[in-house]
C-alpha cells in the first residue's frame, strides 16, 4: 500500500513540474513575442515557434485553461470565455486573480494562444471546434497589418488548412486560400506568401488539378526571403509538376533541391521518403541508375523497397521482372502517386535490354532480341531497336532483310564531348550553391551606418596623426635651425 501512494505522489508531482515548466516555457514566449514587437525583429517570433513540438507534447487542458485565464484581463472576457468554451471549460470558475490586472494587449500574443488551442483540438481530434475557430481566426488575420505577425499567420493558415484536409473539405477553402494569397503579395508578407503557395499546391495535387497547379506557379513567384522548409516543400511541389509534364532534367534538379533544403533528421522522415520515391523514377526516367547506397538508409530502406525491385529490373532490362514488381506493388504506387511514372519506365527498361544486348553482342538476330526481352513480335524489336538508335541509346545499324541488328565499335568516351558537359555541370552546381549560401547569410540591421562611422572615425584618426606628424617634423626642422645658430 505504501508503495502504491509513493508512486501516485511521484506522478502527481511530475504533473506538477511539466506543469510549471511548459507555463514558465510559454511565459518565456510571450516575452520574446514582446521584444519581437518592440525591435521589429523576426527571429524573436522564429525562437517561439521553435518551441512549438515540445510544447505541443506536453499540452494539457488544465495548462491552456490557466494561461489564458491568467492573460486576458477583465476587459477581455468575451475573448477569454470563447477560448475556454473550446476547451470544454467554465469561464465562472476561472475568475480568480481579478485584482490582477494583466492583458493581452498584443494581437501577436492574441493570435499565439489562439494557435496553441488549434494544436491541441486537433490533436484531440476535435476538428469541427478547431475549423469554426481557424475560421475566425483567418478573418481576424486578414484585418491585422502588422508584420510582426506574418510567422504566426503563416502557422494559422497551415493549421487552418490542416483541418478542412482532414475533414475531407479541402476544395471548399480553395478560394479563400487565394484571396489570402493576393493579400500576402499585397503586403509582401513573404512567410504568409510561400505558405500559401505550398497550400494550393498540395490542394491541387490532392484533387489531381496539375494543370492549375502549373498555371498558379506561372503566374505566381516564391519569395526568395522565405523560409527553408517552405522552399523545400516548394521544390518538391515543382518537380512533381515537371515530372508529369516530361521534363525530367528540371524535375531532377528541383527534387534534388527540395533533399538538400529539407532538415536532415528524423522529424522530417515523411517529407525525405515522399521526395526520394519521385526522385528515383525521375533518376530512372532520365536512364541513370540510384546509388546503393540509397536504399539502405535506416529512415529510408523500408519505405523504398517497391522502388528497389523496378530499379534492379531496369538496371539490367529485364522487363518480365519489371512487369512481375509493377503488379506486385501496384497499390503502392498508386498511392504514392507514382503509378504514371512509373508506366513509363517500361520504354527504359526496353532500352537497357538494348543497350546491354549491343554491348554484349556485335551482331546478333531480331528473334534472339525478341526472346531476351520478351517481345511480341519481331516487328516490335525491330522497330524498338530503330528508335534507340535514332535516339542515341545505341550505335549500331539495323539490317532489314538480314533481319539482324549490328553494333559498331565502341568509342572512347573521352573523345566525346561528356567530360566537358559533367564538368559544366559539377561547376553550375557549385555556383549555384555559392549563390544560395550568399543569399541566406544574415545582416546586422543597420551595419552599414556603423560601418560609415567607422570609416569617418578612422580617416579622422589619419587626419589627425598626419597632422602631428607634421608638425613633429616641423619642431624636429626648428631644433635643427636654433642648433646651428
Amino acid at each position: 500500500m505504501e508503495i502504491e501512494e509513493d508512486e501516485e505522489t511521484k506522478k502527481l508531482r511530475l504533473e506538477k513540474e511539466t506543469t510549471a515548466s511548459v507555463i514558465a516555457e510559454l511565459k518565456r514566449n510571450f516575452s520574446l513575442l514582446d521584444r519581437a514587437v518592440e525591435t521589429i525583429e523576426s527571429r524573436f517570433t522564429t525562437r517561439v515557434l521553435r518551441t512549438l513540438p515540445s510544447i505541443r507534447r506536453r499540452l494539457t487542458s488544465s495548462i491552456l485553461t490557466q494561461v489564458i485565464s491568467e492573460n486576458y484581463s477583465s476587459a477581455d472576457v468575451e475573448q477569454r470565455s470563447e477560448l475556454l468554451r473550446y476547451l470544454g471549460e467554465d469561464n465562472t470558475s476561472m475568475d480568480v486573480d481579478s485584482g490582477k490586472e494583466k492583458s493581452t494587449e498584443l494581437p501577436e500574443i492574441d493570435v499565439y494562444l489562439q494557435l496553441l488551442t488549434m494544436i491541441y483540438l486537433m490533436d484531440q481530434n476535435e476538428l469541427e471546434k478547431g475549423m469554426t475557430l481557424a475560421d475566425k481566426m483567418i478573418e481576424k488575420l486578414l484585418q491585422l497589418n502588422r508584420r510582426t505577425l506574418d510567422q504566426l499567420a503563416a502557422r494559422v493558415y497551415f493549421y487552418h488548412a490542416r483541418f478542412y484536409e482532414l475533414s475531407n473539405r479541402l476544395a471548399e477553402i480553395r478560394p479563400l486560400q487565394l484571396n489570402s494569397l493576393r493579400t500576402a503579395t499585397l503586403r509582401r508578407d513573404d512567410e504568409t506568401q510561400a505558405t500559401l503557395l505550398n497550400l494550393l499546391l498540395r490542394n491541387y495535387f490532392v484533387h489531381n488539378l496539375y494543370d492549375q497547379a502549373d498555371k498558379l506557379v506561372s503566374k505566381s513567384a516564391f519569395p526568395e526571403n522565405a523560409g527553408n522548409n517552405q522552399a523545400a516543400r516548394y521544390a518538391y511541389y515543382l518537380g512533381r509538376i515537371k515530372a508529369l509534364q516530361l521534363a525530367y532534367t528540371s524535375a531532377h534538379t528541383y527534387l534534388t533541391q527540395a533533399i538538400r533544403k529539407a532538415p536532415q533528421n528524423t522529424i522530417t522522415a515523411g517529407f525525405q521518403q515522399t521526395v526520394y520515391k519521385f526522385f528515383i523514377v525521375v533518376q530512372l526516367l532520365l536512364g541513370e541508375i540510384p546509388e546503393r547506397s540509397l536504399f539502405r538508409q535506416p529512415m529510408l530502406k523500408k519505405a523504398l523497397v517497391p522502388y528497389l525491385h523496378i530499379t534492379q529490373a531496369v538496371r539490367i532490362g529485364d522487363l518480365s521482372k519489371f512487369q512481375e514488381g509493377l503488379a506486385k506493388f501496384d497499390a503502392v504506387f498508386k498511392k504514392d502517386k507514382t503509378y504514371t511514372l512509373i508506366l513509363r519506365l517500361r520504354h527504359n527498361v526496353i532500352k537497357t535490354g538494348i543497350r546491354m544486348i549491343s554491348l554484349s553482342y556485335s551482331k546478333i538476330s531480331l528473334r534472339d532480341i525478341c526472346i531476351r526481352l520478351h517481345l511480341d513480335s519481331e516487328e516490335d524489336a525491330e522497330f524498338i531497336v530503330s528508335k534507340a538508335i535514332k535516339d542515341g541509346v545505341i550505335d549500331a545499324t539495323l539490317d532489314h532483310n538480314g533481319g539482324f541488328m549490328k553494333s559498331k565499335e565502341i568509342v572512347d568516351i573521352y573523345s566525346t564531348n561528356e567530360p566537358q558537359h559533367a564538368f559544366n555541370q559539377r561547376i553550375t552546381f557549385c555556383m549555384n550553391l555559392h549563390n544560395e549560401a550568399v543569399k541566406a547569410m544574415r545582416f546586422p540591421l543597420d551595419a552599414h551606418r556603423k560601418e560609415l562611422a567607422n570609416a569617418e572615425a578612422a580617416r579622422e584618426r589619419e587626419r589627425e596623426l598626419a597632422q602631428e606628424i607634421a608638425e613633429g617634423d616641423l619642431d624636429d626642422d626648428g631644433g635643427d635651425h636654433l642648433g646651428d645658430f
